[in-house]
C-alpha cells in the first residue's frame, strides 16, 4: 500500500489482443450526464479506456458517481456479471468509488472530478478535490465503531492506492486500483 506514489509499481504486461479505447455511447449528446454533470466519454490511450465526470455545482455526488461508474462498467463489459467473482469485482469498484467520493465530501471541501480508467486488467479510480488533508486508514481500526472505515475498506479491496499532489496548487487526486476478475 502506498500513500505517496502516483502510480502502482511493476509492469502490468502487454495489452491483451483486441483491447480498445472505444466505448459504448452512455454519454448523452452534448456531454451532459443525468443530473447535469459533465461527462467525457472514453478516450483511447494505449488500449486504455477513460471516463471523466465533473462534479462542478452538483449535489448528490455519491449516487451520481456510483451511477456514472455503473454505466462505465456496463460499457466495458464488467457488467452484467456472469459469475459471482465478476459480480463481486464490479461491486468492489462501486464501493471504492463511493468511499473515495464520500471522503472528498467529508474531509476535502467536496470532489471536483472522478476519473475511471480501464485496461482490461485493472480499473483505476481517481477522485480529485481541493482539500489539504492526507487520507489514511484510521489506526487502530475499530471494526465495532461507526465511521472511519473508508480508507480501511479501500486499502483492503484494492491492489494499491495513493495520493498525487500538484506542486503550487491546493488539492490532490486520491487514486485506487482494483484488479479485473479472472
Amino acid at each position: 500500500m502506498s500513500t505517496t506514489r502516483p502510480y502502482s509499481p511493476g509492469d502490468r504486461g502487454p495489452e491483451p489482443s483486441g483491447a480498445s479505447g472505444a466505448s459504448g455511447g452512455s454519454v448523452p449528446a452534448g456531454g451532459a450526464s443525468p443530473g447535469g454533470a459533465t461527462a467525457v466519454p472514453a478516450v483511447p490511450s494505449g488500449g486504455r479506456q477513460v471516463r471523466r465526470l465533473s462534479f462542478d455545482g452538483q449535489s448528490g455526488v455519491v449516487p451520481l458517481a456510483r451511477d456514472f461508474t455503473r454505466q462505465a462498467l456496463y460499457a466495458w463489459g464488467w457488467l452484467p456479471a456472469a459469475t459471482a467473482d465478476q459480480r463481486a469485482a464490479a461491486e468492489d469498484v462501486l464501493l471504492v468509488v463511493s468511499e473515495l467520493v464520500t471522503n472528498a465530501c467529508l474531509h476535502a471541501e467536496g470532489p471536483d472530478q472522478l476519473e475511471i480508467t480501464c485496461d482490461n486488467k485493472v480499473i483505476r479510480v481517481e477522485v480529485s478535490d481541493r482539500g489539504t488533508g492526507q487520507p489514511a486508514p484510521r489506526t487502530p481500526h475499530r471494526a465495532g465503531r461507526p465511521g472511519g472505515h473508508g480508507m480501511f475498506i479501500v486499502q483492503r479491496l484494492c491492489l494499491d492506492w495513493g495520493v498525487v499532489r500538484s506542486p503550487g496548487t491546493t488539492g490532490k487526486r486520491v487514486w485506487a486500483e482494483l484488479g479485473a476478475p479472472a
